[in-house]
């Protein structure tokens, strides 16, 4: 088979909310490997969507007339094996190579933490060297945080002369929406530990006890549901939706005044972005999270709650607190945004012309 399209995204994986996105973003095919848990196969209808191990997606990307190929950022190391061979196979396209651009949201680089065996440290060194090739090869690379920009500035050689742009991961700002908010808190994502829902559990009490008319959220699901299902049962305050729609997930928000994402340090894992704070803030509601994720810097500046990732929940229950009696802020929020939503922005700046990219909300640099 042949793509169609003259531009193409390479994925390690794909969601829903990929799919959502992808009627936004410049048309291109999309080449992954795996679906996530959550594909809606009704939202896959008019895309240009093929699935593919990663060997044969180089040979598919090698045979098509493509103008630019997006890649999963150098530092994803689930996927570099994909990358490296599609770059290295698009280099003898039968026409001139497409540009090789990228989108970086990472967090943290996969080569800081202790390696703890000489198996893992030789693993370390393959990426490493896999990263740094297809680094050296990307034309132009679009940072979504300027967390994002720091950490590949440190793990990765310098590029003299590759372009770059800084365009916060935020959403577009829009006209509030008309409701009315209850003093309602909202965790949304998946039920782990990693996204702060125990310590979110432990904070609650001493919410409840400064402001016994507050109530709380809880929408998604994950390996502690269970957990949550008995915290749910237990307080009249704490209301269970498991896994819901996306109907829902807006309706709530727009309904409430203060979404919380707690998110904690891993050996292995780094919040990006959080896309229940993008969610969040497209809904105008006050964000509570921790110094984990890469807008963190953003929130704090802009009146959000951001605790230090080390935080206990006495510290985490009186940062949601503040934000509840701040009271409704949609509009002051909502405002804050830019005109552009920061993703739409980074990917009509890394396939459009590159040299007009200063006109999209973000500077070279």
């Amino acid at each position: 088979m042949r793509l169609v399209s003259r531009r193409a995204r390479l994925y390690e994986s794909i969601r829903t909310a990929h799919l959502e996105r992808a009627r936004e973003l410049v048309p291109a095919a999309i080449v992954y490997r795996v679906r996530r848990y959550d594909f809606d196969e009704s939202l896959a209808a008019g895309l240009e969507l093929v699935q593919a191990n990663p060997l044969a997606a180089a040979l598919l990307l090698r045979r098509a007339r493509l103008d630019a190929l997006e890649i999963n950022e150098p530092l994803m190391a689930s996927s570099l094996p994909a990358s490296a061979l599609a770059v290295f196979a698009v280099r003898f396209a039968r026409r001139r190579r497409p540009r090789i651009v990228t989108y970086v949201i990472g967090n943290a680089s996969p080569f800081s933490a202790p390696s703890p065996s000489l198996k893992r440290r030789a693993r370390w060194a393959v990426e490493r060297m896999l990263a740094s090739y297809v680094w050296k090869r990307t034309d132009a690379v679009a940072y979504g945080t300027p967390g994002a920009r720091d950490v590949y500035r440190d793990a990765l050689p310098p590029r003299p002369g590759v372009r770059e742009t800084l365009i916060p991961a935020l959403p577009a700002r829009s006209a509030p929406p008309k409701t009315d908010r209850a003093l309602r808190v909202v965790f949304l994502g998946a039920f782990v530990a990693r996204k702060g829902l125990p310590l979110l559990i432990d904070a609650w009490p001493e919410v409840l006890r400064a402001r016994p008319e507050a109530t709380l959220a809880l929408l998604g699901k994950g390996v502690l549901l269970d957990d949550a299902r008995r915290f749910a049962h237990a307080h009249d305050s704490v209301d269970l939706v498991e896994d819901p729609p996306r109907g829902v997930i807006r309706e709530t928000l727009a309904r409430s005044l203060v979404l919380v994402l707690p998110s904690q340090a891993s050996p292995t894992w780094r919040e990006q972005v959080g896309l229940p704070i993008v969610e969040g803030l497209e809904q105008g509601c006050a964000i509570v999270t921790t110094t984990e994720t890469g807008l963190a810097p953003w929130l704090a500046d802009h009146g959000h709650g951001v605790v230090p990732v080390a935080s206990d929940a006495s510290a985490l229950a009186q940062a949601i607190i503040n934000q509840l009696d701040a009271g409704d802020r949609s509009e002051l929020i909502l405002a804050s945004l830019p005109s552009q939503d920061g993703r739409l922005a980074a990917d009509a700046w890394m396939f459009g012309d590159i040299a007009s990219a200063s006109g999209m909300g973000g500077s070279d640099g």
